[in-house]
């Protein structure tokens, strides 16, 4: 028995591989950190835990709609018209077992084969998987380091054409931790305003960002009806392992993901979605502190790394990742992320893990101990030194 051909080209995250890896080596007896994983090292707060427990002692315990409980899809209605100052409502929204759903389903739902989309490039690799999986042409736009890893808009001009279908956009950005300028935002609206095509705005770390605030393009005149945001809990509320995501989209659009939702999920478990209703409308204190903390590390950890012989890195706007040039080592970054990961015990990540674009950079996740983060940059240093 064969696979289908369409499985040559589905992608995977090399985040996950590499702590596979890092995690053997633990078992051997190595100290390991981890800088691999993106995901928050905070405990989701005390009171979204609450609600989880009570809700769960209440009995939501079984099936719910598949589009998500009506009182949560009301809740991320009012969050998102009270963070984006734009109007939505509960029926534009889809509640999803995380975040990648909401990839997932509108490129299914939209792409044809032949249709092309435009990504970011080194970007998140599900972008380009689900592109590929699905007879698309994927159209990479690299991410220029001296913009803040926002896009050379002529490059994204050039790009457009009469088979582009989708545009997808994400900031603050992984891996990179850029923030794209309003400016940019802006420009990028007026470039694809009069065009058939459809927007994904993956705003999944927008509330973790530390200069400038993101602008989201659904805001800017008539870029809502035609934009898909992507948002969640899991970076935001430190709650990956609930697996809670949710899109905002054109209501001609929500029918077809729900179809796509019960066909796979039938729903989102729903004591998680009582959760999601505190984290939403409870007290944000939480978020503010692990924000701070965050740029705490950032500062320290972007500043450590910039005394390494042969690494340069760029001060991200937003997310917790740090993504230094490291092309002055006079190494690939695929062979030094594994060197660092077999000889130091810093396990992170290749850019090209990202796409191609990435060679020449490595991304560390900030989610680890302060401690744990200038030890990782001291364990490089010695290696380098070697």
């Amino acid at each position: 028995m064969k696979l289908a051909e369409r499985m040559n080209r589905i992608g995977t995250e090399t985040a996950f591989e590499v702590l596979v890896r890092a995690r053997a080596l633990e078992a051997q007896g190595r100290d390991i950190i981890h800088l691999e994983i993106g995901e928050p090292d905070f405990d989701t707060p005390r009171h979204i835990v609450e609600a989880g427990k009570q809700a769960l002692d209440q009995g939501w315990t079984h099936y719910g709609p598949t589009q998500g409980l009506p009182e949560l899809r009301e809740a991320i209605a009012s969050y998102i018209c009270r963070t984006r100052g734009i109007r939505v409502g509960a029926e534009q929204v889809c509640v999803v077992p995380g975040g990648k759903p909401i990839i997932f389903f509108p490129l299914m739902a939209l792409l044809e084969p032949g249709d092309e989309v435009i990504y970011p490039n080194p970007g998140f690799p599900i972008y380009e998987s689900m592109i590929n999986f699905l007879g698309a042409k994927p159209v990479p736009i690299p991410l220029v380091e001296d913009r803040g890893f926002s896009f050379d808009l002529n490059v994204l001009a050039d790009s457009l054409s009469p088979k582009t279908k989708m545009l997808i956009l994400n900031s603050p950005h992984n891996p990179t931790g850029g923030v794209i300028p309003a400016a940019d935002v802006r420009a990028i609206a007026d470039l694809v305003g009069d065009r058939d095509l459809i927007i994904l705005s993956d705003e999944i770390y927008t509330r973790i960002y530390f200069d400038e605030e993101p602008l989201s393009i659904s805001t800017l005149p008539g870029m809502l009806e035609k934009t898909i945001i992507l948002d969640g809990f899991s970076k935001t509320y430190a709650m990956t392992g609930w697996r809670m995501g949710y899109g905002v989209m054109p209501a001609w659009l929500v029918d077809p993901v729900n179809k796509l939702m019960v066909n796979s999920n039938s729903c989102t478990a729903s004591f998680t979605q009582r959760a999601g209703i505190a984290a939403l409308n409870g007290p944000q204190d939480d978020v503010k502190k692990m924000v701070e903390e965050f740029r705490h590390r950032r500062d320290a950890f972007c500043a450590a790394l910039n005394t390494l012989p042969g690494f340069r890195c760029a001060i991200p706007g937003g997310a917790f990742y740090a993504f230094p040039n490291v092309e002055g080592t006079g190494r690939k970054s695929k062979e030094l992320a594994d060197a660092l990961l077999q000889k130091a015990g810093v396990a992170c990540l290749s850019g090209t893990a990202f796409g191609a674009y990435g060679d020449g950079y490595l991304r560390f996740s900030i989610a680890n101990s302060m401690e744990k983060l200038m030890d990782a940059v001291e364990r490089i240093r010695k290696f380098l030194a070697k």
